[in-house]
């Protein structure tokens, strides 16, 4: 049984231009006191089928956690232009959010992202060399989740702090329904810079296709 499960991730500049910066907010609901942090990572798949060029875009230590429904904001930066394969710039490519408790991935959110120019002549009759000060970017809101189990350090109180409405504009798939008039933790859980001495996770396999990885079943 997961100890922290997503509510909602609502992308706050989506559409956007190619480099933009991407800005989001995470919900999820925590039902037991955790004694660490828990870690966010956000990867862009440059390549499908070369983890070599996937890209970290950033990670955040989040914690203390209290028990109940939590939310913070995540900012992380566009994937390097240099590090993308040509002929993977254009099209759809996987987005994917991380949230790992000591170094376990518990669940794995992922996205696609379509990249095209930002008229029509262009998008019609590309140039021969990407100008990637002309691109855009759409990132889908119907994201693909895939939970693993891990060992946690707490055991779930008797009953758990829910918000009503906590997702609402782009619901987790399989994320269970919200509860109607409980409230929300009054403490809200602290964004932190990871430390740079952290241990990095392992590192993620790239999808096979230009698609996010698969849902659990």
């Amino acid at each position: 049984m997961s100890l922290v499960t997503i509510r909602n991730v609502e992308f706050l500049n989506n559409p956007a231009r190619f480099s933009d910066v991407y800005r989001f907010r995470v919900t999820f609901e925590c039902i037991a006191p955790l004694k660490d942090d828990l870690e966010w990572k956000l990867i862009y798949v440059s390549s499908p089928g070369n983890e070599d060029l996937d890209q970290e875009l950033d990670d955040c230590l989040v914690g203390p956690v209290p028990v109940g429904v939590n939310s913070f904001e995540f900012e992380g930066s566009a994937p390097d232009p240099i590090k993308i394969p040509t002929d993977d710039v254009l099209g759809i490519s996987a987005l994917i959010l991380t949230g790992s408790y000591n170094d376990q991935e518990f669940v794995r959110v992922g996205y696609y992202q379509n990249t095209e120019y930002d008229n029509e002549e262009m998008k019609e009759t590309p140039p021969g060399k990407i100008m990637f000060d002309r691109l855009v970017r759409d990132i889908s809101l119907k994201p693909r989740v895939t939970r693993f189990q891990i060992k946690w350090d707490a055991t779930p109180v008797a009953q758990s702090v829910t918000a009503a409405g906590a997702a609402t504009s782009a619901p987790v798939p399989s994320a269970d329904d919200l509860d109607d008039g409980e409230e929300a933790s009054e403490e809200p859980a602290k964004e932190k810079e990871k430390d740079d001495g952290a241990d990095a996770d392992t590192p993620m396999a790239a999808p096979a296709t230009k698609s996010p990885p698969p849902s659990s079943s």
